[in-house]
């Protein structure tokens, strides 16, 4: 992708060099600068520094020569040796921003890209500037979605050399790809001029195995670079990009070229009438319909760099006027290398908006562009995405640890990892008399989930039970024996489920432990109701007893063969008659409160006792009173 992107260089170079002011003679490395051959410019600019002859104006160029071979990442510190030494350039300090960003330093970048736009220089990179900013700041927040795509390179396409691109010829089996793994070396950036190869997988679902071959045809040429070819389905029409060959009587240009099949055999490509001659297009592809051409150009009235732009093939073989893709794609950025999803999902490459490092891949969900994350992306250069289903295909990266500068790896959207919810449950029971608590087998247990769908299980010997509940849904449980009161709770699997990068396996239980425990029911034994409070010289149930009042009424429903005394007690202040008949108004109180939540009136019988049975006989303190003053029932009868 390098030669492809670099091979019209030569004309910005000679832009620079005349926007540069210069002290002295002219360095030996200009010459090579003018001609777009970078690699060998830079050991002439180094042998400048070491001499100290114009080292601000050398390190700014060997800067520039990284950053025009696309290899901008490793600019950074001779940028910041021309800004140290006091260069006069108007936009030495966006571009160390940039290499600071391509490296990953993203505040370093945003800071940097701020104080540029405060100063001002290139008027243009400074209306930038703001932008590039909050764009490297946000990368920060795209480096963090992970657990997306599962990547691996594809070993039985890499090289030493670039390989990149790719595109599927239905009609022959064959991957078509670019590779500059043979032929002369490119001056741009010491690597090979790139061709175009195709390969016959021996497992095609798994791209492994076959050989590598340089594809037949009137195609590849020695001292020019080919690259990105694309198909329509049939077959018989392809589209591929070509460079000049760096000569004066060359295009100069990378061009979209065109070529038929006709009885077996290709016609010699021709220039396309899409492409602009005083701009580079490049990096074809065609949608599924096989008509439609997406391509990049960095033709003017764009958004700014290059931008995607698409043209339709009509019968008698000529393309439509290109048409812009719009600002809800393009950026003042590059946007490079369509790629065209069998389902319509246009896929590319794009420098201009927050990512991890140079060009990262895009995606366009409900027409908005989408960073595919840092599992796909790196802080290099990734690029050429192959979409070949949903969510799966190649892409192109100059990433570390691959094999050659360019290589070429598949994506694939992980499965989501899976999660099964589990009920472990335990029933109790406590006997008070014998102060014992001990598992009970044989309970019911009644799981109630959502539409009151219900579920009936057993404890075993040791008390436990377990039953499968679903996501996002609340349960209540019921446990219930003879001779014991049932006991309630409540359990939910909303909010319950762990992110996927919590997940450590592609399928995971999540058990939830809940227990219960049963009480023995002992006929006349007073129990408490807890907080039943009435206002002073009254006996109407306030709010806040009728909360504590309905934690009985689910007691009377969860045991529908009890029936039960409520009882109310005053303490002993007051006198004797008096309390007697409040507490009796008081326990009639909360009896019809319970009976108007449905529970039989033949159930429950209200009994008031005054200052008759206290707790405390001769209380001493307030809280000794309060604990004379309250609210019990007792189971009178269990029907069988």
């Amino acid at each position: 992708m390098r030669n492809l992107l670099l091979v019209c260089a030569a004309v910005g170079s000679t832009a620079l060099l005349s926007g540069c002011a210069t002290s002295g003679s002219a360095s030996k490395g200009d010459k090579q600068f003018a001609r777009g051959q970078y690699e060998l410019a830079i050991p002439l600019y180094q042998a400048d520094v070491a001499k100290g002859r114009n080292a601000a104006l050398a390190n700014f160029r060997i800067g520039e020569s990284y950053r025009l071979s696309n290899r901008v990442e490793m600019a950074e510190p001779f940028y910041k040796a021309a800004l140290d030494g006091g260069i006069k350039n108007a936009e030495v300090g966006f571009r160390y921003a940039e290499a600071m960003r391509a490296n990953g330093k993203y505040d370093e970048a945003a800071a940097q890209f701020t104080a540029y736009g405060n100063v001002g220089g290139n008027r243009t990179l400074a209306a930038r500037a703001e932008t590039e900013a909050k764009n490297a700041l946000a990368s920060k927040e795209v480096a963090a979605i992970k657990n997306k795509y599962e990547v691996a390179p594809v070993d039985a396409l890499n090289s030493p050399a670039s390989d990149f691109g790719g595109t599927l010829v239905a009609s022959t089996g064959d991957l078509v790809f670019t590779s500059g793994r043979d032929g002369k070396k490119y001056l741009g950036n010491g690597e090979n001029f790139n061709s175009l190869y195709a390969i016959k997988f021996d497992n095609a679902a798994t791209m492994t195995g076959g050989t590598a071959r340089k594809l037949e045809g009137p195609f590849n040429s020695e001292n020019k670079h080919e690259a990105s070819a694309t198909y329509t389905p049939d077959g018989k029409t392809m589209v591929f990009a070509r460079s000049n060959d760096g000569s004066k009587k060359g295009y100069l240009s990378v061009d979209l070229w065109i070529s038929y099949n006709k009885g077996g055999e290709w016609s010699e490509p021709i220039l396309a009438n899409i492409n602009d001659r005083t701009a580079d297009d490049f990096s074809p592809a065609f949608a599924p319909d096989g008509t439609t051409l997406y391509f990049s150009s960095g033709r003017k009235g764009g958004q700014g760099g290059n931008d995607l732009y698409k043209a339709t093939l009509g019968s008698n073989g000529r393309f439509s006027p290109a048409e812009n893709l719009g600002e809800s794609v393009n950026t003042a950025g590059n946007e490079n290398f369509p790629g065209i999803a069998p389902d319509g999902t246009l896929y590319f490459a794009s420098d201009g908006r927050p990512g991890l490092g140079k060009l990262d891949l895009f995606m366009m969900q409900d027409g908005k562009a989408v960073n595919m994350g840092a599992d796909v992306n790196s802080i290099a250069d990734d690029f050429a995405p192959v979409p070949m289903g949903k969510d799966m295909g190649l892409f192109s990266s100059n990433r570390a640890g691959g094999k050659g500068s360019d290589d070429m790896y598949t994506f694939k959207k992980k499965a989501p990892k899976l999660v099964a919810f589990y009920l472990d449950g335990t029933v109790l029971e406590r006997d008070d008399k014998a102060k014992t608590t001990v598992p009970l087998a044989n309970a019911k247990v009644t799981l109630i989930g959502p539409n009151n769908q219900r579920q009936t299980l057993t404890s075993g010997p040791d008390g436990k039970f377990s039953a499968p509940l679903d996501s996002v849904s609340n349960y209540t449980i019921l446990a219930e024996r003879p001779g014991d009161f049932a006991a309630r709770t409540t359990l939910t699997t909303v909010g319950r489920k762990p992110s996927q990068d919590q997940l450590p396996n592609p399928a995971n239980d999540i058990r939830l432990p809940v227990t219960l425990t049963l009480n023995k029911i002992i006929l006349a034994r007073a129990i408490e109701v807890k907080d039943i409070f009435y206002d002073y010289d009254k006996f109407n149930i306030r709010s806040d007893a009728a909360i504590r009042l309905d934690t009985l009424v689910q007691t009377l429903v969860d045991n529908p063969k009890i029936s039960i005394e409520l009882s109310s007690h005053t303490d002993q202040r007051g006198k004797d008659a008096y309390n007697l008949k409040l507490s009796q108004q008081r326990a009639q109180a909360a009896v019809d409160y319970i009976v108007s939540k449905g529970i039989d009136k033949a159930r429950i019988t209200a009994k008031g006792y005054g200052e008759t049975r206290p707790i405390i006989a001769a209380p001493k303190s307030e809280e000794e009173y309060q604990r004379n003053r309250r609210t019990e029932f007792k189971v009178t009868r269990v029907a069988q």
